[in-house]
Formats: C-alpha cells, sequence, structure tokens
C-alpha cells in the first residue's frame, strides 16, 4: 500500500503541470468537527500559453476526514479562462489539442479535477474542459470557458 501511495504521489507530482494560488473560499455546510465544507476558488496560469489564466471553483471536503486528507472531495467544478497578457499565436497553433494543464487530487488517491486544453482553429479560440475522474468511474459533470485569440482565420 505504501508503494501505492508513493507512486500515486510522484505521478500527481509529475503530471500537474501548472500550480493555482488560492484566491478565496466561501463555507457551504457546517461541520460540528473539523473545518466546514467550502468551495474554494483557485487560479493558475495556462503554463503553455502564457496571457491565459484560468479560476477554478471547486467544492472541498470538510470535517474530521477533510482535514486529515482522507475525504472524497465532489465532483463538481466552474472554470473561466481569460487573456490577461500578450498572446503568441503561432506558439498556440502547433499545440496539441486535448492537452492536461492543470490537475488537483479530489480524494487520497484515486480521483482528480483536471483542465483540459482544446484549440479550435476554425473559430480562433482557446477551450479550456473542466471534469473530475476516478481510475474506475469519473462524473459526466463539467464545465468550459472559451478564450478568443483575435479574428477568426
Amino acid at each position: 500500500m505504501r508503494c501505492v501511495l508513493a507512486a500515486a504521489l510522484a505521478l500527481t507530482t509529475l503530471a500537474g503541470a501548472a500550480r493555482a494560488e488560492d484566491i478565496g473560499s466561501a463555507s457551504y455546510r457546517f461541520k460540528w468537527l473539523g473545518p466546514n465544507d467550502r468551495i474554494k476558488v483557485e487560479v493558475f496560469d495556462d503554463p503553455a500559453v502564457p496571457g491565459v489564466a484560468c479560476y477554478l471553483s471547486r467544492a472541498e471536503t470538510g470535517g474530521v476526514k477533510g482535514a486529515l486528507g482522507l475525504a472524497e472531495d465532489p465532483g463538481e467544478a466552474s472554470i473561466a479562462c481569460r487573456q490577461v497578457g500578450p498572446i503568441d499565436l503561432e506558439k498556440v497553433k502547433k499545440l496539441r489539442s486535448g492537452q492536461e494543464v492543470f490537475e488537483r487530487g479530489a480524494s487520497l488517491v484515486w480521483k482528480k479535477t483536471q483542465v483540459v486544453r482544446f484549440y479550435d482553429a476554425k473559430r480562433n479560440v482557446l477551450v479550456y474542459l473542466t471534469y473530475t475522474d476516478r481510475v474506475i468511474e469519473g462524473s459526466p459533470r463539467n464545465s468550459i470557458s472559451v478564450v478568443p485569440l483575435g479574428r477568426p482565420q
């Protein structure tokens, strides 16, 4: 079991392309013991597209299990991405579509919330998709955000 945890931690560390900064949180469910359940808001910069920042809101389970890092967070998240600086269009055109740009664990080992980037060349936009999955079964709950890159080609 220890080897599995170490391997999962190593893979999560390597796979997580972007680092998020905490913006704030709001409590949505009171817990008698431990922290309340919260909705966290984080921001991360797209590591391959400087000039794009994505704001991610996601539920985080509190209570004793949440405080100890043993709780499984709900598979619900929302995303809003915006252009916050100049974007190199030539670099964007060379990107692989469907690339994971952000990942955050939603349980001790098997569940994660992730953000995947797509490039729609016809409309000249970047599309960011967030969803939560598990090793065995995922959730169809998702959210997208679109960043226009200028006039369509």
